[in-house]
């Protein structure tokens, strides 16, 4: 008997073995993707500091992140040969970046550049004068700027919300402008190493709001060899009626390197997919979906991000490719039931965590106290309101249904309203809703002024508007009427009154704004426009003299303005 269970283990173990070496070899894909078409942008060997699909702070990652040697200014290439089909220059987001569009239907994205070349930097230079202002986004003719293969675009940098010097690459279908994960396209990064399994997150969801609430347990894990793992308890999970699951995941490329983002998260229950999520393609259009995705209450209290095996009913994001019964799971008796994560990258690396569940009494099941003021729908317009609060949300703003909780607060030290407390800040939300609060002794001259400040996050903006101060916000939490009379501050860095310049190339500026933030900027040189260049990580504005300028003394006029058109002017004699 002591033999045949023997061999049977040896069988067992053998088929597990022969399973996890399949599923290194495969990933999962819906389509078939060029290889060898698109080369590497750089001409340094490919390095991730970020990978596609990895869980931003409000968004999936869309593309791959190139390390550049921790340098600004390595030449850049274009992928494929193809035209130019938008340029862009942002304040914030992806900064300098350059579409190209290829024949066999694809477009490369190219962002954060420090400069473009000749030929972009004319076209961009050309808008900015025309439209007076720094930021702008042009679309580019097919015929105006063609491309081979290797030509070079411009220089890799660290523009826009970059956290230091890279390129961020994409690679999008062109007729639908999604995303699709450019390793699939043969771009492959070195990945030898497996991913690896946190730990886990058990759900009771007897309940049907989702929320902080929500009874959950975090289960520990171990690997008790290279790519499996199971739980550090020796006992089936209990559960009882309707529960989920969530896993806390990552991959990296090297022993203590970055922490990227998995391909693929597959949950199966005796040998059934309940829930499959791939990484291949994103939608613009619905990556806030992240928010919902991830245990957002557990994320903003503790900064561990779960990958929810479950769907919210309001989340609209497609990459869920298997879903039973929305992930939620219900075990029909009290047998234990075994239990699978199965974690890829894209490299086809595989870890495993196995595990076993089962139905007891002894996990009680729980239902929410309802404490709210009203159960806001997710499929509905909802409304509340009161003689000092309107709040307007739209259908789609919502998740999933909301116990929406409403209180206030003593009015803060110059303030104009007390402190309404819209929910709390642990909800997600998809879109925006319409917030109102009626201002309390907000003299006339200051109505212009006026704006919606939150506890938890600064100026949410806003205006004065029929007796209320109005705003458009994604945030829930805690608000109330503010002003803001203080205009932004302006400090030279290299410049002062009738100072010669004649050995630099620029000037520089720190521009700072206290509350409602920097909305523009605007230079003059003997009252003509000229070009100011601005990073906001750094607070930093520049101007970059024209070979053009003549020699002798000019006039330099700066003026900046706040979100609530507080504005500071700084003028200054300078000899070129």
């Amino acid at each position: 008997m002591m033999n045949k269970y023997k061999l049977l283990y040896i069988c067992l173990g053998l088929a597990i073995s022969i399973q996890v070496q399949a599923q290194h070899k495969d990933i999962i894909t819906s389509r078939k993707y060029p290889q060898g078409y698109f080369r590497n942008p750089l001409n340094v060997a490919m390095d991730a500091s970020g990978t596609f699909g990895e869980l931003r702070s409000t968004h999936f990652h869309a593309g791959d992140d190139y390390r550049t040697q921790q340098r600004i200014g390595l030449p850049l290439h274009a992928a494929a040969e193809g035209y130019v089909s938008r340029v862009r220059v942002q304040i914030g987001g992806g900064g300098n970046s350059v579409y190209i569009d290829h024949p066999n239907g694809y477009t490369t994205v190219y962002l954060h550049m420090d400069k473009f070349n000749d030929a972009l930097t004319n076209i961009i230079r050309a808008e900015q004068y025309k439209q007076q202002r720094f930021d702008v986004d042009v679309t580019v003719d097919s015929g105006v700027v063609k491309l081979t293969k290797g030509q070079y675009i411009g220089n890799a940098g660290n523009t826009g919300a970059s956290g230091g010097p890279h390129l961020h690459f994409e690679i999008r279908d062109t007729k639908t402008q999604r995303p699709l994960n450019p390793q699939l396209f043969g771009l492959r990064f070195n990945d030898r190493f497996l991913p690896t399994i946190n730990n886990i997150m058990v759900y009771d969801l007897n309940d049907d709001l989702f929320n902080e609430h929500t009874p959950r347990q975090a289960m520990q894990v171990k690997a008790i060899r290279n790519g499996i793992y199971t739980l550090t308890q020796n006992t089936p999970i209990k559960v009882n009626g309707k529960f989920g699951l969530g896993i806390n995941t990552i991959d990296r490329h090297r022993a203590g390197g970055f922490r990227n983002g998995v391909y693929s998260i597959e949950l199966f229950i005796n040998g059934e997919a309940i829930s499959t999520v791939v990484f291949e393609e994103l939608d613009f259009n619905t990556s806030r979906g992240i928010h919902s995705y991830i245990d957002y209450p557990y994320w903003r209290k503790t900064k561990a991000k779960v990958q929810k095996s479950f769907k919210d009913p309001g989340n609209p994001i497609e990459i869920f490719k298997v879903l039973k019964n929305v992930g939620v799971i219900s075990l029909p008796d009290d047998k234990v039931y075994d239990a699978k994560y199965v974690v890829k990258d894209i490299a086809g690396n595989c870890s495993e965590l196995n595990f076993k569940i089962q139905t007891a009494a002894v996990a009680q099941r729980t239902q929410q106290k309802r404490q709210g003021a009203q159960l806001f729908k997710y499929n509905t317009e909802n409304t509340f309101e009161n003689q000092d609060i309107r709040i307007n949300m739209p259908t789609g703003v919502l998740y999933s249904d909301l116990d929406f909780t409403y209180n206030t607060a003593p009015q803060p030290a110059g303030g104009y309203s007390v402190i309404h407390r819209v929910h709390n800040n642990l909800t997600p939300l998809f879109s925006t809703y319409n917030l109102r609060i009626k201002p309390t002794n907000l003299p006339a001259h200051l109505e212009s002024k006026a704006l919606l400040a939150s506890v938890e996050n600064g100026s949410e903006g806003g205006k004065f508007e029929d007796g209320w101060v109005t705003v458009n916000t994604r945030n829930l939490g805690s608000f109330y009427v503010a002003v803001d009379t203080v205009a932004p501050t302006i400090t030279p860095r290299n410049l002062s009154n009738g100072k010669n310049v004649s050995a630099q190339r620029k000037i520089d500026f720190t521009i700072r704004d206290n509350f409602s933030g920097i909305q523009s900027f605007n230079g003059y040189i003997d009252d003509r426009w000229v070009l100011m260049e601005y990073d906001p990580k750094n607070k930093h504005l520049w101007h970059t003299f024209d070979s053009s300028l003549s020699k002798g003394q000019h006039t330099f006029k700066l003026m900046v303005k706040d979100w609530k058109d507080n504005e500071q002017v700084y003028e200054v004699k300078f000899i070129k």
